[in-house]
């Protein structure tokens, strides 16, 4: 069984279809790359998904449970967790706070202070941010201002984690390191969906990828399959690929 289905996932912003009925299947443990022009509906999908948009017909089926009509926060409980496009940190408390905060909200409701410091400060080592701890969370770097997120996405103890272009503005060393992260996460047995414009890095980590354009979906296979498609490359390139 997926642990991720969507069928026929449909939302409208007026008369804009943004995401429009797209069927999917996301399997235990791997890599799914979602990747598509600006505008294509990758990010509404991503909240759809973790129920920061309400989806206007088809469902989302987690483990084999319907969760179209559920709450952010159930979705998170459930085991879900995400990044966001722009980085949504909590800029004046510090590191180790924004990873805390997590904790509080993820799977483990009711967790004391002491378990919740304990589990941070391992997070934060896990994502190497561990001598970062104390220091305001504003202070960081973009790379890991990303990495904090990453962490406290990690803390609701995830099966599934949305990364949505955690690579976006990175240095091609960062993106290195950045790849390196996901493959430990990976180890950990968790499921990644990710969102990314970094080519190099989104053919070399995903399983599978799922290209959206104009909101409808309209290639998925291996890396390979993706990077020789005529259609994916009419789409990237705006042109037809002649022999």
């Amino acid at each position: 069984m997926p642990i991720l289905e969507g069928k026929g996932v449909t939302k409208y912003f007026g008369g804009l279809a943004a995401v429009s009925d797209v069927d999917f299947t996301v399997e235990q443990g791997e890599a799914f790359g979602l990747i598509g022009p600006n505008g294509a509906g990758k990010t509404t999908l991503f909240n759809l998904i973790s129920a920061a948009l309400t989806t206007q017909s088809g469902s989302i089926i987690f483990k084999g449970q319907d969760i179209t009509r559920k709450k952010h926060y159930q979705i998170c409980r459930l085991g879900i967790a995400r990044t966001f496009q722009t980085v949504k940190i909590f800029a004046d408390l510090p590191v180790i706070s924004n990873v805390m905060l997590g904790s509080y909200f993820g799977i483990s409701r009711g967790m004391s202070s002491a378990d919740a410091v304990r589990k941070a400060s391992e997070i934060l080592e896990f994502v190497g941010l561990g001598r970062w701890k104390e220091a305001p969370a504003k202070d960081l770097t973009l790379a890991n201002q990303k990495r904090l997120e990453v962490g406290r996405a990690l803390a609701t103890q995830p099966e599934l984690l949305l990364l949505d272009e955690i690579m976006a503005g990175l240095t091609s060393t960062e993106v290195g390191d950045a790849m390196e992260l996901i493959d430990r996460i990976r180890h950990k047995g968790i499921t990644i969906i990710m969102i990314e414009h970094v080519m190099k890095a989104i053919m070399n980590v995903s399983d599978r990828i799922m290209v959206l354009h104009h909101g409808e979906k309209i290639a998925q296979g291996t890396p390979q399959e993706i990077a020789t498609s005529e259609k994916v490359i009419e789409v990237y390139l705006g042109e037809k690929r002649h022999a």
